[in-house]
């Protein structure tokens, strides 16, 4: 029976028409960066003190410069974090008209007694020269700050709800549709972030955002691995994570010419209509269109991919099969992720790993954030740093396999982690360069994980598997704020500490993981038990001498570049 892959070589397996929707695909990405990250720039906290009523007069009455009203008017920083504090303010009246300009306090305070301490209930001044953010607007600071992090946890709330439904709904309306649907909803409700009223508003909305942005770029994610051969897959999955990594380049430039943030929400948002123009250029998936039996319109997409390709076909669709459409495959169900050991072992692991990537590389990322210095320059070097991860994958994976590039992604990311937190912070730019191992490490392992998933579970539970455990990420996505931005009140390091751990943690975990490189994906739920005896089976196979049968049954790696011996062959057990 022929496979869909075997007409999709017959089209061209990666033409002229595959490349132009891949490009297509690529740019929507690289604009996906900004609503995963943006709040980095959104929520810029500037220098900040508490507004004392009066305190302005006094200080043009008395000349006084910036640095002489604080030291003057200010209590000091308990914590010690600043000078003077930022989220209380002395209980006095600075409108007594016998204020003093050399020593204003003598006025209200006694020898014996001292000043009465109360919160900022008159609101912030922020800084000159500070741009407009939600921090500034909505008074996210002090007390509120908590604000910050609530948003940015319902922004991934968002993500995992949005992309199990918009999941379900691309296998049902298919994924060129999803993929419209999500970029005009997502545009709109990102046009109402930008006008949001208030804080409450603003979160409404960002929470609708993650709701029906995630799924459809997935959707367009899952389309383009649909119609590119087999050998192509891998390349074209890494390819467009580097696209996202482009768009962390391009937003730190944005930014910094527009950083109001309405004013940046609402140009990152408005080229988000542009993609409704792809309607005329990204086709529905052939392979979907064959398993909800629409032949005529999969021919059609067919014989338009193999003309623009330059190449023609001679096989009758009739025969194709699709997989999906066998009424005797299994249907998945949680039960099946952890009721044998092996595969329970693999569920956990795999989950942990999602869970710890997110939280480690969203974090890194927020990070910047509250580090002070150019937010622009340390953004933009974060998204370089993340270029040679995708490289590192392509030429390591089918080489020395998939568990140790894996492992030591994390334990580069958990090590540089607490380094970093424990380096002096004169020694700015060596904290600078370990950080920066840091995020190359958790980017090669945030890559790493979705690629072990889909090998480590059979054909009928693989996408059910991968959709399970990635939601673990967003799980992380929502805790990661939580823990950067309290924490970092104790201690500006302490979240480090805490992803380092966690990272070194989920790398000793996938070394308990066997290895696939080589291995046929498995078909079943025993294939999947025993992968590691498969995985020493092939090695022991490779270093003795092979009988004409063994030749031709023996197996080629996952997703190869030259063989083109079937997918759906089963492993050859001992």
């Amino acid at each position: 029976m022929t496979t869909f892959d075997d007409l999709l070589e017959e089209v061209g397996g990666f033409g002229i028409y595959q490349k132009t929707v891949f490009f297509l695909i690529c740019v929507a990405t690289a604009i996906f960066n900004y609503l995963y990250v943006g709040i980095i720039f959104l929520a810029v906290t500037p220098n900040h003190w508490c507004r004392s009523p009066g305190v302005a007069e006094l200080r043009d009455r008395c000349g006084w410069s910036l640095e002489e009203e604080w030291n003057y008017t200010l209590p000091p920083d308990q914590t010690g974090s600043s000078l003077y504090s930022r989220c209380e303010r002395y209980d006095v009246d600075w409108n007594a008209s016998s204020t003093d300009c050399e020593n204003p306090l003598s006025f209200f305070q006694n020898n014996s007694t001292q000043l009465p301490l109360t919160t900022c209930e008159d609101g912030w001044v922020f800084e000159d020269g500070s741009f407009p953010t939600i921090v500034t607007e909505f008074g996210l600071v002090c007390a509120e700050a908590w604000k910050v992090d609530l948003s940015q946890a319902c922004l991934n709330l968002g993500f995992m709800l949005g992309t199990i439904c918009l999941g379900f709904g691309a296998d049902i309306y298919g994924r060129k549709r999803c993929f419209l649907f999500s970029v005009f909803a997502t545009s709109v409700a990102g046009l109402a972030v930008a006008f949001a009223p208030n804080y409450i508003w603003f979160t409404i909305f960002r929470t609708l955002q993650g709701l029906l942005s995630k799924g459809g770029w997935l959707s367009a994610y899952v389309l383009i691995t649909e119609i590119v051969g087999m050998e192509y897959r891998r390349t074209v999955g890494i390819v467009n994570q580097m696209c996202f990594s482009f768009g962390m380049i391009l937003l730190a430039a944005v930014a910094y010419f527009i950083p109001a943030w309405r004013s940046l929400q609402l140009t990152a948002t408005l080229p988000n209509f542009c993609f409704l123009a792809y309607y005329w250029f990204m086709p529905e998936s052939p392979r979907w269109l064959l398993s909800r039996k629409k032949k005529e319109e999969a021919m059609k997409i067919l014989q338009k991919m193999a003309k623009k390709n330059g190449q023609t076909f001679s096989i009758n669709i009739e025969t194709v099969q699709i997989e999906d459409c066998d009424v005797e495959l299994k249907s998945p169900s949680l039960t099946d992720l952890v009721k044998t050991p092996q595969t329970r072992k693999h569920t956990l692991i795999l989950m942990f790993n999602w869970f710890s990537s997110a939280l480690v590389y969203l974090g890194l990322v927020m990070r910047l954030g509250i580090l002070g210095g150019n937010i622009y320059i340390n953004f933009f070097i974060s998204g370089v740093v993340e270029i040679p991860a995708a490289i590192i994958i392509i030429l390591l994976i089918d080489r020395i396999g998939r568990r140790f590039p894996f492992a030591a992604g994390n334990f580069l990311a958990g090590a540089s982690c607490l380094l970093t937190a424990l380096i002096p912070d004169d020694l700015y730019w060596l904290k600078a360069v370990i950080s920066s191992l840091g995020k190359l490490g958790i980017t090669v392992a945030f890559l790493m994980v979705c690629f072990v998933n889909t090998e480590l579970y059979p054909t009928f539970l693989r996408n059910f598997a991968v959709s399970v455990c990635s939601t673990l990420s967003d799980i992380g996505g929502i805790v990661a704020p939580f823990i950067l931005y309290r924490l970092a009140v104790f201690w500006i390091e302490m979240p480090l500490m805490v992803f380092g751990v966690i990272a070194l943690i989920a790398g000793g975990l996938v070394l308990l993981l066997p290895e696939t490189m080589g291995v046929t994906l498995p078909e079943t739920i025993e294939e999947a038990e025993n992968i590691g005896q498969y995985v020493k089976c092939e090695r022991e196979k490779k270093t003795a001498p092979k009988t004409n049968y063994e030749l031709s049954a023996l197996h080629p790696p996952v997703e190869p570049s030259n063989n083109k011996e079937p997918a759906s062959e089963k492993m050859i057990p001992s």
